[in-house]
């Protein structure tokens, strides 16, 4: 398929995209449209804790949905599922062999849902942070995409300024936007960065993991 799949086709082509958070959606959006790709936004995210904070995350979605016009479907909590699955890299830093299995829970089910809804693509808005490797990204989407048989699309998110221009159609649409990636575990490391750097922001520590993760 073209870069832009509106070129073979007449109508906008369904892609089931996985939302992580409202604001690193905003830009995916507004990118997928621009090539003929009409999101579905998948709200799918049993790593993060605590459940306020899920449901807080998931009110956001749901705003940015009603704002930007796309569907939006809610997929379960099971946080006690997510747990299991990384139980064994709890002392991985975040980037590192816990991050991958985490990616590798939350694809499978994006790829399970676009199977059961008949959709032909799925996409994830974890490509615009700069704190995820985009090439395991792409590793663990082609894989669980070959397993329902969907495909898998890459897309490059954070690329052109993406992330900043998240950061402020975050703010232009009053979104909440979260200081940790959202497990326990990025909760716990979080903190201890921000009691180290009293005064460093969510934008320099992002900065300086960008050139371990990827451009």
């Amino acid at each position: 398929m073209s870069n832009a799949a509106s070129e073979q086709y007449a109508s906008p082509v369904p892609v089931l995209m996985h939302i992580c958070c409202a604001p690193d959606a905003t830009v995916p959006v507004l990118r997928l449209r621009g090539k003929g790709y009409e999101p579905i936004g998948f709200f799918y995210d049993p790593n993060i804790h605590p459940q306020a904070e899920y449901e807080l995350r998931l009110r956001q979605a749901r705003k940015l949905a009603h704002i930007q016009g796309f569907e939006l479907l809610e997929g379960p909590y099971e946080p006690d599922h997510w747990l299991a699955a990384t139980r064994e890299f709890w002392k991985e830093p975040e980037g590192g062999l816990r991050c991958s299995r985490c990616f590798g829970v939350l694809l499978d089910m994006a790829a399970r849902k676009a199977q059961e809804l008949h959709v032909g693509f799925y996409t994830t808005t974890l490509f615009i942070s700069p704190h995820k490797d985009v090439h395991v990204l792409e590793h663990i989407g082609r894989e669980k995409g070959g397993l329902y048989g969907v495909t898998f699309l890459p897309e490059a998110f954070r690329k052109q300024d993406g992330f900043r221009q998240a950061v402020r159609l975050s703010k232009e649409y009053e979104l909440y936007r979260q200081n940790y990636c959202g497990c326990i575990y990025s909760k716990l490391e979080s903190d201890k960065w921000r009691a180290e750097h009293p005064n460093g922001t969510s934008w320099q520590r992002e900065r300086r993991s960008t050139s371990t993760t990827g451009e």
